[in-house]
């Protein structure tokens, strides 16, 4: 089989001694979770990344254009975010809120800094499953309501709250957990009703939130929950105005609008820091996780002081929530990105990226849809165009084949049909580049 060289690293992994994949795979199969799932038909191993690189245990080098599932936004081992995070450890690793620390409340202020409107009050936690479910019970404090809306095919966590306000059957198991969850029509221009081409998609996908709290709630709802681009769902981009006139049917029935930042934020879109900039609102909840800390178990909600003043009727505590470490390397992250221009750079790295994607869709037809932005974008495959009927073992394939050639990337979308691009935002030309010659060597071998 072809191969296609890599761009130049000059890092040099570390000598692995350590088990061996083969090793670990039985230790994992025997002593964690069985419904745990790896990626690809022989598990890779990692173990050491430098920025945009990630290395196995023999010291093969692989693109890392998925960036640990959207999370990595500094690039792996990012010097400045190390030296933040060893000095803090070097101070006190764990202290919790029933003291004062300034690494918290610094933190806070940083990314309050970052947010518009009267988005200033900063609630710490460690994943995005656990701000949802806060974002959630905040909600619903401050309304007096239960209901809420969220989106079909959207992802908002593992736990049982945020598993109701998932909406795909991939992650929902059989127990109960949709107290109150209702979901709106997807507002995808590429499969639903509403396509591109029609200017007025926005309002008309909208329309469904407004019916459903009409025929399907007391007619005062809680909130409405909305990814600001749905990641898990496929990269599914929400059609213009979208937001707008969703948030206008949810306000007028008593609803806060959430907003679930946590893989199109801190600059991802390239365009916007925030993806909900993107459709012209300013939501009254935000929520987000992964790229916040590049790695760390780190997660944030952030709402306005009346909203948090509601939720003040009792005590709220979090073991981990603001824990010193996590809040050095979050603040070391927000620096990173400004310092070094990521979002700048993923604004360019994407335009290239979705340049050279176009080109591959107009060579391949196994390529049903091209969408996303800045440095999230999906690629949805299709047995035919006409019928759009998911190409699901044909993914599987291009998947493999990428792996091979060194090339990491992501599946996602209800029929695992959608290849996922997310690279670390430090991505350079070069490195897109690589990625546009591996996936049409991979569709070309399909």
């Amino acid at each position: 089989m072809s191969s296609i060289p890599l761009p130049p690293c000059p890092y040099q992994p570390q000598p692995y001694a350590g088990p061996s994949a083969d090793e670990v795979l039985a230790l994992r199969r025997e002593f964690l979770s069985p419904a745990m799932f790896h990626y690809y038909q022989h598990p890779l191993m990692v173990v050491e990344g430098h920025g945009c690189w990630l290395f196995d245990e023999k010291g093969r080098r692989y693109l890392d254009a998925f960036g640990g599932i959207v999370t990595v936004s500094a690039g792996h081992s990012h010097p400045a975010v190390l030296e933040a995070a060893r000095r803090q450890q070097e101070r006190i690793q764990h202290t919790t809120t029933i003291y004062l620390h300034p690494e918290i409340a610094l933190y806070a202020r940083d990314l309050a800094a970052r947010m518009p409107g009267d988005l200033k009050v900063v609630y710490f936690v460690n994943s995005g499953s656990e701000a949802n479910d806060l974002a959630l019970t905040l909600a619903r404090a401050a309304t007096g309501n239960f209901d809420v809306i969220a989106l079909r095919n959207g992802y908002h966590g593992g736990s049982s709250a945020t598993m109701g306000l998932t909406s795909q059957s991939t992650w929902k198991f059989n127990v109960p957990h949709t107290f109150g969850v209702h979901h709106a029509r997807m507002p995808d221009t590429y499969r639903g009703p509403f396509g591109r081409a029609d200017a007025d998609a926005g309002k008309h996908y909208a329309e469904d939130v407004r019916d459903l709290i009409q025929f399907g709630t007391s007619g005062r709802i809680a909130a409405f929950f909305a990814e600001s681009i749905q990641g898990v769902g496929g990269a599914v981009v929400l059609p213009d105005g979208y937001l707008r006139h969703a948030y206008e049917h949810v306000r007028a029935a008593g609803g806060l609008c959430i907003a679930d930042e946590v893989q199109a934020g801190f600059g991802r879109t390239g365009t916007h820091f925030w993806g909900f900039e993107t459709q012209g609102v300013v939501p009254d909840i935000v929520t987000m996780a992964k790229g916040i800390g590049n790695g760390a178990p780190l997660a944030a909600v952030v709402t306005t002081p009346q909203i948090a003043a509601a939720h003040a009727a009792r005590l709220h505590f979090n073991t981990f929530g603001g824990n010193p470490v996590s809040c050095a390397q979050g603040r070391a992250v927000l620096d990173v990105i400004a310092r070094e221009k990521l979002q700048e750079n993923t604004l360019h790295m994407g335009q290239r990226l979705r340049a050279g994607l176009e080109k591959l869709a107009a060579k391949h037809t196994l390529i049903g849809d091209v969408r996303g932005a800045g440095l999230l974008a999906g690629v949805e495959l299709v047995k035919d165009r006409a019928t759009k009927e998911p190409a699901k073992e044909e993914c599987a394939r291009v998947f493999e084949r990428t792996r091979e050639l060194g090339l990491l990337i992501g599946k996602s979308g209800l029929f695992s049909n959608t290849l996922r691009i997310t690279p670390p935002m430090c991505i350079g030309p070069a490195e897109i580049d690589f990625v546009i010659e591996a996936l049409d060597e991979a569709l070309r071998s399909v």
